[in-house]
């Protein structure tokens, strides 16, 4: 009897390993299904078939294999469908975390140790964002990588999208040309999470990129004002008191901006670094918005001014002096900061900026597609100065 009660004691512990909790963003999928049921489940058997798949399959390297495949092939149709008339970025999103939440609470075929769980999530994050999929052709010329967002600030509006995002997706493998030169733009999708960024994606991203270089520019994009800013002097701290898609607040505020991490430390370097992309080209461009080439800066000891330089930053502005850079004290900010800061490590050449797009309320389809296209003509237009 005692052995019976032994076992079936273990029999519990090991199928209550076999899960993992749900994160917020995970969490907020039945809100998300009950406002909007086709958006969320477009990609539905994708998920079914990664559920299939993970039940039956005992061999964990092909396991992890089965997974990454799976990410790639809801990237590639998120890309499919943008660029064959869809006008949405928002279904990649929120089926990237049903596939999340699949491998944490369905039951695998082996009982699956925390750390196996790990490498499975990973592998759908990085491979659902666009980050396997990054293949320029052997006779492209000029090369292009450029970066969208998740939508955020999913709790005032569940049915937010990202104009940046669907920038990636209908931009991801665009081909044109430049003065008789093949030109093509190859996209990822970044996570709006302050951990991601402090544990080093775009580090992990850009490194291969600025040591092969592998490119000849590199564009970041978010979403932002009124009409389009491209930042010239992103700074170093973050000061925005807003939380990220986690909810995380990480404490700094405008009064009391703060340092990111990288490699478990502060990241270190100058208050604020310049965007490198030939702005007037990109300023020449026609659309329905304006496209300003903003200086405005925020620091600890001068508040709230236009920077003519980046030599008078340098001058002015005392250690940890950065509040805003130019595009903010937020995720948009640091990418473009990192961005550009790993580029000067490496000694580079890669012309680095980025782009802040008028914001949209929720979704506003015709408005989105009328950014995409202002978008892809300043990068066209960037590409005949590179």
């Amino acid at each position: 009897m005692r052995k019976t009660a032994i076992a079936l004691a273990m029999t519990s512990l090991l199928s209550s390993s076999a899960f993992a909790a749900l994160d917020l963003e995970e969490l907020r999928l039945p809100k998300a299904t009950q406002a909007m049921p086709d958006v969320v489940n477009r990609y539905q058997a994708l998920v079914d078939s990664l559920d299939d798949k993970y039940r039956q399959q005992k061999d964990e390297l092909i396991m992890t294999q089965m997974v990454a495949h799976q990410g790639e092939r809801l990237w590639q149709q998120a890309v499919r469908d943008v660029q064959s008339g869809g006008q949405d970025d928002r279904s990649l999103y929120w089926s990237r975390l049903a596939m999340k939440k699949t491998l944490k609470e369905s039951k695998p075929a082996f009982n699956m140790a925390d750390w196996q769980r790990s490498i499975l999530l990973k592998a759908v994050e990085k491979s659902s964002r666009g980050f396997s999929d990054i293949h320029f052709d052997d006779d492209s010329q000029i090369r292009i990588l450029l970066t969208g967002f998740d939508p955020f600030f999913l709790d005032r509006n569940i049915d937010q999208s990202n104009p940046s995002g669907l920038t990636a997706l209908a931009l991801d493998g665009y081909k044109f040309s430049v003065d008789g030169k093949k030109a093509q733009i190859e996209t990822v999708m970044i996570p709006v999470r302050f951990a991601d960024f402090d544990q080093g994606i775009i580090e992990s991203l850009l490194t291969p990129v600025y040591r092969e270089n592998s490119v000849n520019a590199i564009f970041t994009v978010s979403m932002g004002r009124d009409d389009f800013d491209l930042e010239r002097f992103p700074g170093r701290n973050r000061s925005a008191a807003a939380p990220d898609n986690l909810n995380v607040l990480t404490g700094a505020t405008a009064q009391s901006p703060q340092a990111p991490m990288f490699d478990g430390k502060p990241l270190y370097g100058p208050e604020f670094v310049e965007f490198s992309l030939p702005v007037g080209a990109m300023q020449s461009v026609k659309g329905k918005w304006k496209i300003n080439d903003n200086h405005t800066v925020t620091t600890l000891s001068r508040g709230e001014f236009d920077a003519s330089s980046l030599s008078e930053l340098q001058n002015t502005t005392q250690v940890n002096g950065s509040v805003n850079g130019s595009g903010g004290g937020y995720l948009s900010n640091e990418i473009s900061y990192r961005a550009v800061l790993l580029g000067q490590r490496f000694n580079s050449g890669i012309k680095v900026g980025h782009i802040h797009t008028p914001r949209v309320k929720a979704y506003e389809a015709e408005t989105e597609m009328a950014i995409v296209d202002q978008v892809k003509e300043m990068v066209k237009a960037a590409a005949t100065r590179l």
